[in-house]
């Protein structure tokens, strides 16, 4: 199964020239894109009946008459019931995780992705070139090539390929989006574009008008990308599992950003409350991964060894335990697939119960010798165990064979129990009992406890109750969120939030070789100390004025010296140059963007756009190949100062989203023999 298959044999050279876009493929048949094409198809079917549960309700509270309200409510009971059929599907599709896993993984416990969300297109051609032409006076038409370049790339990251170049293709229109706003999306003009994004687990369509639900969107869905990454990684290697608790860190990562820049987005799936939880998932999964890692080479079969696991295996059980208790606190559980809930409490049984045959087996199989070091292994077995039972001590259990049988034992049976309570809500979900992979590993660990505790079994000893300790969770390699270097700089001179007069056709004509002004500012430049009584003044010329071009040559993009370079060798007859004017307004309070809710009983407005005072501030640029100002950014190989700095496939590694994950000690090289 790969994410890159194309249509009738046509080959991919991977560029942005091919057939399609580098990191993206919408006619891939794979199990991941039939998932989502499903996803999108009941996108719609929900927004239809939506739309007529909407329209009964309206005729409900018009009608008096009692036959039509009858029969409004017997329509409302049947889109309720199609409502609640479809919210059925999307969860079934939320809780297939099998088309995420690796194909050749046959022995790990499966992890669960996220599912993109759904938008519909948007056609930002005609708003563009008319802001263009009434907002920066120049030709919209010019601009066609550019604006349809990034309609594509929109279009492009709505089938993103899992793979890093998948992840590349969100993070470039991503950074655009700041650009974007800048420039187009005034404070106090609506351009008209509606930026529809569907809910991921409920499927209800959210609609705005600025682009604070775009940008949030993008970020879920490279999280959403990278969790998909990480579930396909093949854990059965060392660099497979690397890859995946990478993954996996850096969702987490980009989630928690999201979660703090865009506090008030009004899809479900971006609450506060729903991406803590998903955080949560996120570092739960890559703890796992880290536990596998520390497992793989094979364990020790050695008192600290098997002590040290226990702590490791208790710390899986405890994060995951946190995500169950997350996902069942209202409101997330009435959106939460089942599927997931259960998993998660499934796993937090059966690695509790993991920790405790480990602990077992260090007890039962591994007794005090002299050649032992009695002081490490107290302070080991204390490191254990928050509280020990009534009258014992660790030295106590360490050298009485009794006692360490007796707590051995004790431990054996909380893993068995554990064992059959995970095998027990494992039944108890349909989606769940689908995965045979999951059932095959809880029953032959629940078998592994058993065979333990039938080795040390004595049929003349009497039943004892005791009940074994609780394990301390203690890990070396906790997994943490991977946080983007978001870096923000001032916005460009000209963007949408300024006015400007049209430009101005100025006579430079010079009085011994002095002009009657001077240049001041990085690009673009702007006029200073202008002298009232010089031609330049007489001819329009005005304090303030930003040169847009001299002679025929476009100079938005040039600095001081560069435009004075042009203004030199001005002769006798002069040089026309082009001025703009920052038109002298105090705008009021941005408005507010109507935001649609798939006709739900509360809707939400956002500020479309947040003033800042480092705008006064302009950074320099370098000259383009395309002189205009509305290039700014979308084709410029610099940063714009505006944009949010996300994670790249920086080989260098010079990023924090490209850092190693921490390397852990082999132990292929023992001879021992392994547990696990």
């Amino acid at each position: 199964m790969t994410d890159t298959l194309l249509p009738n044999g046509i080959k991919d050279s991977g560029g942005d020239s091919a057939y399609f876009r580098k990191g993206c493929n919408p006619f891939a048949q794979t199990g991941r894109s039939k998932l989502q094409n499903k996803r999108a198809s009941l996108n719609q079917q929900i927004i239809k009946q939506m739309r007529m549960r909407a329209g009964a309700e309206n005729l409900l509270k018009a009608t008096s008459n009692n036959k039509v309200k009858e029969m409004v409510l017997l329509e409302l009971s049947y889109v309720n019931s199609n409502l609640q059929l479809l919210m059925g599907q999307l969860e079934g599709l939320n809780s297939s995780v099998e088309v995420y896993q690796n194909t050749q993984e046959t022995a790990n416990i499966p992890l669960i992705a996220l599912g993109l969300k759904e938008t519909k297109e948007v056609d930002f051609s005609t708003p563009f070139k008319d802001f263009i032409l009434e907002h920066y006076s120049e030709d919209g038409k010019s601009f066609e090539d550019e604006i349809a370049d990034l309609m594509d790339l929109r279009q492009a990251c709505r089938t993103p390929s899992r793979n890093e170049a998948g992840v590349e293709l969100l993070a470039k229109y991503y950074s655009h989006l700041p650009l974007i706003e800048s420039r187009f999306f005034s404070p106090t003009h609506q351009t008209g574009i509606f930026f529809t994004w569907y809910d991921s687990f409920t499927g209800v369509p959210v609609c705005q008008q600025n682009l604070s639900l775009e940008k949030a969107s993008i970020l879920f869905n490279m999280a959403a990308l990278y969790s998909q990454i990480g579930t396909r990684s093949d854990r059965q290697t060392i660099s497979g599992l690397e890859e995946a608790i990478s993954s996996f860190q850096k969702a987490a990562g980009i989630l928690n950003h999201l979660k703090e820049t865009f506090t008030h987005t009004p899809s479900y799936d971006m609450s506060p409350a729903m991406l803590s939880m998903l955080i949560r998932m996120m570092l739960a999964q890559a703890q796992e991964c880290l536990f596998e890692k520390t497992a793989l080479p094979g364990i020790r079969n050695q008192f600290y060894s098997l002590m040290k696991m226990a702590q490791e295996a208790a710390k899986v059980s405890e994060i995951y335990d946190q995500v169950h208790q997350s996902m069942i606190q209202t409101p997330i559980k009435d959106n939460v697939p089942l599927f997931w809930s259960t998993m998660s409490q499934v796993k937090a049984n059966h690695y509790r119960s993991m920790a405790h045959y480990f602990v077992a087996s260090a007890l039962l199989d591994h007794q005090l010798s002299p050649s032992d070091d009695e002081d490490q292994q107290e302070k080991t077995l204390s490191q254990v165990y928050d509280r020990l039972p009534e009258g014992r001590s660790p030295l106590d259990i360490l050298k009485k064979k009794d006692e360490r049988e007796r707590i051995g034992k004790a431990h054996i049976r909380r893993a068995i129990l554990g064992h059959e309570e995970a095998l027990r809500i494992y039944s108890l979900c349909h989606n769940l009992t689908e995965l045979e992979v999951l059932q095959d590993i809880l029953k032959a660990s629940h078998q592994r406890s058993l065979n333990k505790f039938s080795e040390h079994e004595n049929e003349e000893e009497f039943t004892d109750y005791m009940e074994a300790p609780d394990i301390i969770s203690k890990t070396e390699h906790k997994a943490e969120m991977e946080v983007p270097a978001t870096t923000k700089g001032p916005l460009s001179v000209f963007s949408a939030k300024q006015r400007w007069t049209a430009p101005r056709t100025i006579q430079l004509r010079p009085q011994d070789r002095d002009l009657g002004f001077t240049l001041k500012g990085e690009s673009p430049v702007q006029v200073v100390s202008l002298d009232p009584l010089c031609p330049a003044a007489a001819d329009g010329l005005k304090e303030g004025d930003y040169i847009v071009t001299v002679g025929d040559t476009e100079c938005k993009w040039m600095g001081v010296s560069e435009v004075m370079r042009l203004l030199k060798d001005v002769d006798e007859e002069g040089i026309e140059i082009q001025v703009v004017s920052m038109m002298d307004t105090n705008p009021p309070m941005p408005t507010k963007s109507a935001t649609f809710c798939g006709n739900l009983p509360k809707t939400y407005s956002m500020i479309c756009l947040a003033y800042d005072d480092d705008d006064k501030n302009p950074k320099s640029r370098k000259v383009t190949k395309k002189s205009s100002f509305l290039s700014w950014g979308l084709k410029n190989k610099l940063k714009s100062a505006s944009t949010l700095s996300l994670p790249t496939a920086d080989h260098s590694g010079t990023l924090p989203w490209n850092k190693p994950c921490p390397t852990f000690p082999s132990s292929s090289s023992y001879n021992d023999s392994a547990l696990y």
